[in-house]
């Protein structure tokens, strides 16, 4: 069974840190596009970065410099570290593994996402 289940979320201060982790079961990650995507409440879910089954990556401009995905292909487990972190970037953060693409319905498989707060 496709399982996929994010963690490392939390309340930081901007200009802080956080690694998100992805970790998958029933299937292997690096056959996949992978993608990390969040969500404001009241908006809808874009993407934060992804990166394809051929290495390709590609990231939502604002946070260019600053996140940084990579997997562990021993613990088919993919993370997200994000650095110097600013109070737009409060979501809930989902990864999700599928055929893939830059839109979330190119996904099929979905964490049920972790919370990350920005704020002082």
């Amino acid at each position: 069974q496709v399982h996929l289940v994010e963690s490392g979320g939390g309340l930081v201060q901007p200009g802080g840190s956080l690694r998100l982790s992805c970790a998958a079961s029933g299937f292997t990650l690096d056959d996949y596009y992978i993608g990390w995507f969040r969500q404001d409440p009241g908006k809808p879910v874009g993407v934060v970065y992804i990166r394809g089954s051929d290495g390709s990556t590609a990231y939502e401009d604002s946070v260019k410099g600053r996140f940084t995905l990579s997997r562990d292909n021993a613990k088919n487990t993919v993370y997200l570290q994000m650095n110097n972190l600013k109070p737009e970037d409060t979501a809930v953060y989902y990864c999700a593994a599928g055929s893939g693409g830059l839109y979330p319905e190119e996904y099929e498989h979905w964490g049920p996402g972790t919370q990350v707060t920005v704020s002082s």
